[in-house]
């Protein structure tokens, strides 16, 4: 009796130790992870806020470009369009899933391309290089766009933490407990190393164009962002 008494005593004293085993785990993954999923926040809205504000100079370079009476008309309309897009596109903080995130980063993509385009096409008009708002604009969004880069590289940095994290044994086994999943990354941009390719066109003109797009979100900032 002495002998099974002191079995169940060993296996019961088993079980605790492992509950508790178990039970600090998840507490120690949900604490790191609830941090680690805040500054995924947080460097999430640092790159929607430098896509809007890429989005936001575009409606003033449209403008600025209109002025040039002969500018290449279908250039001009893609960078509008693409913009319409990319400012339609809205993603939630708290659902950054790499399909979300593969949405969100064609259609700022498109938009990039787009302006490519309009820039190398803006070196044949000898007027607007030589127009001070315009080159005002350009060296704007060359800014904007190396502050995306970053913004971006920072973003991808704190989801490699996260995901590393959660992916981890054992906190993959707990993982689902508190409704972590793997967050998506920026990746490169297809064609980026690549110039934009335009083609001329002979004796164009800038009639029936789309009006300049006005301000618009480009996704759901933080509010706790700027």
């Amino acid at each position: 009796m002495r002998t099974r008494n002191l079995g169940l005593i060993v296996i019961l004293g088993f079980v605790l130790l492992l509950a508790g085993c178990v039970g600090c785990g998840a507490i120690n993954l949900q604490k790191k992870g609830v941090g680690l999923e805040e500054n995924i926040r947080g460097k999430w809205g640092n790159v929607q806020s430098e896509y809007q504000r890429r989005a936001d100079l575009i409606p003033n370079l449209v403008s600025t470009v209109q002025g040039e009476a002969n500018f290449e008309r279908g250039t001009l309309t893609d960078v509008i369009n693409a913009r319409a897009r990319a400012t339609s596109v809205n993603v939630n903080p708290d659902d950054l899933s790499p399909e979300k995130l593969r949405e969100f980063q064609q259609a700022q993509g498109q938009l990039s391309q787009a302006l490519g385009r309009l820039l190398v096409v803006s070196e044949q008009y000898p007027n607007l290089r030589a127009n001070d708002a315009f080159r005002g604009l350009q060296v704007q969004l060359e800014g904007t766009e190396n502050r995306i880069k970053v913004a971006r590289n920072d973003y991808n940095t704190a989801v490699q933490s996260y995901n590393t994290t959660i992916r981890t044994f054992p906190n993959n086994f707990y993982a689902g407990w508190f409704g972590f999943s793997q967050k998506g990354y920026f990746e490169a941009d297809p064609g980026a190393n690549q110039a934009p390719k335009v083609n001329f066109p002979q004796g164009g003109n800038s009639s029936s164009l789309p009006s300049a797009p006005s301000s618009a979100p480009a996704g759901n900032s933080d509010p706790n962002k700027r």
